[in-house]
């Protein structure tokens, strides 16, 4: 009889504290990690992890899997990258509750502020809910490989009461206000993790409205965190471009204060001003003396473009020749893409911003296009616009000036329109340009480094699940591993055991999931075996594998060598297995009683 169900050997354990790696075994039973140290005892299964990082799972915070969750169980791409845990519901926007005359609408909200195919999502979703504490008993049903935590979404629970008026954003009224609260009460009691909302002008809905919410006054975010309370727990959640700054850090800082519940926000670095973050993240180190508990979500990477013909929006998208066969199935406008007479035409064309439209230069919906300043970025950001290129066996996500696309054309003397369209044209039209959007105004991530390290902050904004046609950030952990701790040349670099308990320990006490992120006796049995070496992301890929041949931008991993979810090998060598340990997360999750490691 053997003395454990799963025991990995010999492997450089990074435990998720931020203590130092050590050798040692882990022995699981069950779910539960049951000792680490020198196990002695057998298993009736054994992994060899010598030269091997064992690491707990990783937690993501920040997805929009509310649609997926209902039909994927792997809730790929990011169960590739090593995630066991993921939070959704960020930014406001969801599928509960959902009045069956909203579905349509909830869609569309979906697809303009995440880029989510709208036909995917129509085909995908099997609506079997209309309050949120259905929704949640929907999920529970399905089996999964990982385990999956819901937030109440602003712009669903502001529909639901106000109908038109809440889509419109309009005025909440008292009893607005308190009908509200109620559902984010009943949701957060139901088991959801947080709330979250959207006040950001960048995230519109398929028809360029702004999300419900987004000019939400103090009395309704304040009444509605106060619901978070009356259940007593959760997370307000907020996408917000924190204008102006001291009216929002003051609603945040008094809600927090009263309720003792987080707030946070996400950080990023803007290219219009550089260095307000740092005046933001002295605002939040001025909440947190004074009482509140905010924190802000900050990035491991620029919030980066991938721009090719096949993307949601690419620099040709508004040239009028290439607007005439922007519709066109993509094999076919690749046939006329390859066309000298088109190509000319193409190139001998500035953008036309007047026929700018709420869709892409492929004729699908984006946020981007209705947005004057993005639009010119899209359109003529040369200098912020670099090949994809792999350096050291490493896609580089952090290219110099001088690798720019400005930079190479005015080094050839030649229209920046000609490299980006030769570029578009590489491995027969499917060749990327990446446009690190935000996080990347002085060339280089010095700032993020500063930013992950920050006590006030949290690792988040990876958008697993979202932004489908146009960015693939899910690969964040892989990327904070072999970038951070294994790769970087410019500037500091993270230690592994910081980097491991940053997107670990970190993220799940965040939400209250103190059952996870660490690798201790009594804890959930959620592992990664690294090769630390071999790790790499590949490149971006589109695949159209969504519902309804929806597309999607991924990116697929290499060096995970084992990925173990509640005690079950879930990944080997980067194939599923096709165990299902994965559950619906309900509310915060109590640590265990810890016993003490064989050491």
């Amino acid at each position: 009889m053997r003395d454990h169900d799963l025991v990995i050997r010999n492997g450089t354990v990074v435990d998720g504290t931020g203590a130092p790696p050590k050798i040692a075994d882990l022995a699981i039973n069950g779910e539960t990690i049951t000792q680490v140290g020198d196990v002695s005892g057998k298993g009736v299964r054994e992994i060899d992890a010598e030269g091997k990082i064992v690491a707990p799972g990783w937690v993501d915070i920040h997805t929009h899997y509310d649609g997926q969750a209902t039909w994927d169980p792997y809730l790929t791409p990011s169960s590739w990258h090593g995630v066991t845990t993921v939070v959704m519901g960020n930014c406001g926007v969801g599928f509960a509750p959902a009045k069956t005359d909203k579905h349509d609408w909830l869609i569309g909200l979906m697809e303009g502020v995440e880029d989510i195919p709208g036909a995917a999502l129509a085909e995908g979703i099997t609506w079997e809910w209309e309050s949120f504490p259905e929704y949640l008993t929907a999920l529970e049903k399905m089996p999964r490989a990982i385990d999956v935590g819901a937030q109440v979404p602003h712009g669903a629970v502001r529909a639901y009461v106000m109908e038109e008026r809440g889509a419109k954003n309009e005025a909440a009224k008292k009893d607005d206000i308190e009908a509200m609260a109620e559902i984010v009460r009943e949701g957060i009691e139901a088991g959801a993790l947080g709330f979250s909302t959207s006040r950001t002008m960048l995230h519109l809905s398929k028809d360029g409205e702004p999300v419900p919410g987004t000019f939400a006054n103090h009395d309704e975010l304040i009444g509605l965190g106060r619901a978070l309370a009356k259940a007593g727990h959760g997370v307000f959640e907020m996408a917000s471009d924190l204008t102006p700054e001291q009216d929002e850090f003051t609603w945040m800082k008094a809600l927090s204060k009263e309720t003792g519940l987080p707030v946070s926000y996400a950080l990023l670095q803007s290219p219009v001003s550089p260095h307000s973050w740092r005046e933001l993240l002295k605002r939040t180190e001025e909440a947190v003396r004074e009482g509140a508990n905010i924190k802000a979500q900050v990035a491991v990477r620029p919030a980066g473009l991938i721009l090719g013909w096949q993307s949601t929006a690419h620099p040709f998208g508004i040239h009028p020749t290439y607007m005439e066969i922007a519709d066109l199935p993509f094999q076919e406008r690749l046939k006329r893409l390859k066309d000298p007479k088109i190509r000319a035409k193409i190139l001998a064309e500035e953008p036309d911003y007047s026929l700018a439209r709420s869709t892409s230069g492929n004729g699908e919906s984006s946020e981007l296009s209705t947005q004057a300043g993005l639009l010119h970025i899209l359109t003529k950001g040369f200098g912020m616009m670099f090949r994809l290129r792999t350096k050291e066996g490493a896609l580089d996500y952090e290219p110099k000036k001088e690798d720019s696309i400005g930079a190479l054309a005015k080094a050839k003397g030649v229209n920046p329109y000609q490299i980006l369209y030769d570029a578009f044209m590489e491995n027969d039209g499917t060749g990327y340009i990446y446009l690190p959007l935000l996080n990347y105004a002085e060339m280089n991530l010095d700032h993020l480094y500063e930013m992950v390290r920050h006590p006030n902050t949290v690792l988040s904004l990876s958008d697993g699940g979202a932004h489908c046609g146009v960015i693939c950030d899910a690969s964040y952990p892989t990327f904070l591993l072999t970038h951070w701790v294994r790769d970087r040349s410019r500037g500091a670099r993270l230690s592994l055991e910081e980097a491991v308990r940053l997107q670990t320990s970190e993220t799940a006490d965040f939400y209250g999931l103190r059952d996870r992120g660490r690798l201790a006796a009594g804890m959930k049995a959620d592992v990664n075996v690294i090769d630390l070496e071999a790790l790499r992301i590949a490149a971006p890929e589109m695949v159209y594998d969504l519902p309804a041949g929806g597309r999607r931008l991924i990116q697929k991993a290499e060096g995970y060598c084992w990925t173990v979810k509640s005690g079950a090998v879930i990944y080997e060598n980067g194939k599923a297995t096709g165990a299902l340990p994965g559950r619906l997360i309900r509310g915060p999750q109590a640590a265990p009683v810890m016993k003490a490691a064989a050491e």
